[in-house]
C-alpha cells in the first residue's frame, strides 16, 4: 500500500510471497469429515471457491462459509477466483442441502454468501429467504450472518432478506473509490455504500471488509474507513489481496502486518466496534466473535 507515491510497482513473477502469508496445508480429522461432507451434498463454499488462505484452520475447527445460488457469478470482478459465465439452473433444494449439512456438522453461528446471480429477476434473494428459513427450522439455537451481493441496487430484494434477520449482515465494499471501476468492473462505490446504509438502517449489525494490496494508498484506505462509518457499518474486515492467477489483478504490494495493525487501531478510535486486520483476514474470519 502506497501512501503518498502514484508509482505502482508491480510484483514480477519470481517475487515470493513473504513469510506472514504462507499457511499450513488443511489437514485433520475434522477437516477430513468437513471435506467428506461438502463433497457428498455437492455444496459450494466460497472456502474452496475463493481460494481462501484459512480453509486448513477453519475447516479444520468445523467452520465454513457456505455460497449458494451455484458457484458461476454473472460478474468479472478482476480480483476474484469464482467461475464467472452463464449459471446453471437454480437448485432448488439447495437451502434444504445447506441446513442438513449445518445440522451434521453442529455449526453454531453459520456464515451465507452468494454469487451474484444478475440473471434472475430477484437476484437469487428467494434462495436467500429459503435457506435462511431451512437453517432456522432444522438448528434452533444458531446464529447468522449473511454476505450480501448488491443486487444492482434492486433494495426490496434485499429488504426480503433483512426481513429475516440475520444476526450480521455483511457486503463488502472490497477497495477505494479510485480504483472499483478497474476492481469491481460491475459494481458502483457508492452502491455499495447505499446497500450498506439500506442495511444498516433496518437496525441489523452492518459489517464490510476491504482488501489491500491492490495499489491503494494509505490515506484512501482511511478514507473509506469514514465512508462506512457514515453508512452505519461497525464491523469492518482488513486483508490482504492474493491474485487467484495470471489473468486477474496483480498484487501491487504485500502489506506488512505491522502496518495492518496500524490501521486496526485507527478503524477502532474512529469508532469502529471491531476490526479484524491482518494478511490472512477474509470476510468471514472469526466471524463468531462480531456477534457480541
Amino acid at each position: 500500500m502506497k501512501k503518498n507515491s502514484n508509482n505502482s510497482n508491480l510484483l514480477n513473477d519470481n517475487f515470493k510471497k513473504p513469510s506472514w502469508l504462507r499457511v499450513k496445508m488443511p489437514s485433520g480429522d475434522s477437516y477430513s469429515r468437513l471435506r467428506s461432507l461438502v463433497d457428498k451434498y455437492k455444496l459450494n463454499t466460497i472456502c474452496q471457491s475463493g481460494n481462501c488462505p484459512n480453509m486448513g484452520e477453519c475447516w479444520g475447527a468445523g467452520t465454513a462459509t457456505f455460497m449458494i445460488l451455484g458457484n458461476i457469478c454473472t460478474r468479472s470482478c478482476s480480483f476474484c477466483a469464482v467461475k464467472t459465465g452463464k449459471p446453471l439452473s437454480l437448485d432448488l433444494t439447495e437451502p434444504y442441502k445447506v441446513a442438513n449439512s449445518v445440522h451434521i456438522m453442529k455449526i453454531k453461528h453459520c456464515v451465507l454468501t452468494s454469487v451474484n446471480r444478475d440473471d434472475l429477476k430477484d437476484g437469487g434473494a428467494n434462495i436467500w429467504v429459503q435457506t435462511i428459513k431451512s437453517i432456522r427450522k432444522k438448528c434452533k439455537d444458531i446464529t447468522l450472518e449473511t454476505l450480501l451481493p448488491d443486487f444492482k441496487g434492486d433494495w426490496k430484494n434485499l429488504n426480503l432478506i433483512l426481513n429475516e434477520k440475520p444476526e450480521i449482515v455483511s457486503h463488502n465494499i472490497e477497495t477505494v473509490p479510485r480504483l472499483t471501476k478497474k476492481v469491481r468492473i460491475q459494481a458502483k462505490y457508492e452502491r455499495s455504500l447505499e446497500c450498506l446504509e439500506q442495511i444498516s438502517n433496518s437496525g441489523i449489525k452492518t459489517k464490510s471488509g476491504i482488501m489491500l494490496g491492490l495499489g491503494e494508498h494509505e490515506h484512501e484506505v482511511i478514507s473509506t474507513m469514514d465512508d462506512l462509518l457514515k453508512k452505519g457499518v461497525r464491523i469492518l474486515t482488513i486483508g490482504q489481496y492474493l491474485q487467484p492467477s495470471k489473468i486477474h489483478h496483480p498484487v501491487v504490494d504485500y502489506i506488512k502486518p505491522e502496518q495492518f495493525q496500524k490501521l486496526k487501531q485507527i478503524g477502532l478510535s474512529k469508532g469502529f466496534k471491531y476490526v479484524e486486520s491482518g494478511p490472512l483476514v477474509r470476510s468471514s474470519y472469526h466471524a463468531e466473535k462480531h456477534l457480541v
